[in-house]
């Protein structure tokens, strides 16, 4: 039986949820942490959102349909928490989207756990100056390295869309790195 149907059996059964709950933690931990540190940019909001979104998953595994994969479906969880952060965070702020990408900037020098190279920094920049729909399409792709049907049902949006979206960002980067060699 494969892994994943094995899982999602054992954590849609009361008598095992808890255990296969800390295997899923295990397994999608730090990828989903990633996942969503791209979106809210520091470490301590990336772990409130990282803990809402396993309480969310843990309270809606019986709803989970299995029409997509459990990671494709987490994801989307993890990235619409992201996005509720943001909002909430912008109501409370009101950051426009360039104060975010220069504020992500100042983080990403400033992090102690960034140990990049002047080409990671410059494509980190780059990354910061792309819309929001292509900075999330690019980063799900080229980062978490999701198929273009995953990131299609995480945001709900078409494939050709999103490779529209994916080729045009990485034409942007290559030019600004380019730009700022």
């Amino acid at each position: 039986m494969n892994q994943e149907v094995e899982l999602i059996k054992n954590l849609k059964n009361p008598k095992f949820k808890n255990k296969a709950f800390k295997d899923l933690l295990d397994l999608y931990q730090e990828r989903l942490y990633w996942h969503i540190r791209k979106i809210v940019i520091t470490h301590d909001n990336a772990n409130d959102v990282l803990q809402n979104t396993f309480i969310r998953i843990f309270n809606g595994i019986q709803k989970f349909e299995e029409k997509s994969t459990l990671h494709t479906w987490m994801y989307r969880i993890a990235y619409n928490e992201s996005l509720r952060f943001l909002e909430k965070s912008k109501i409370k702020n009101t950051v426009s989207i360039q104060d975010n990408s220069l504020e992500y900037i100042k983080n990403l020098t400033e992090d102690s756990f960034f140990n990049g190279n002047e080409l990671q920094l410059k494509l980190n920049k780059a990354i910061s100056e792309l819309t929001v729909k292509q900075k999330r399409v690019f980063q799900m792709k080229y980062f978490d390295d999701l198929s273009f049907r995953d990131i299609s049902q995480i945001l709900n949006v078409s494939e050709s869309t999103l490779k529209s979206s994916y080729y045009s960002a990485v034409k942007i980067i290559e030019e600004k790195i380019l730009m700022q060699c």
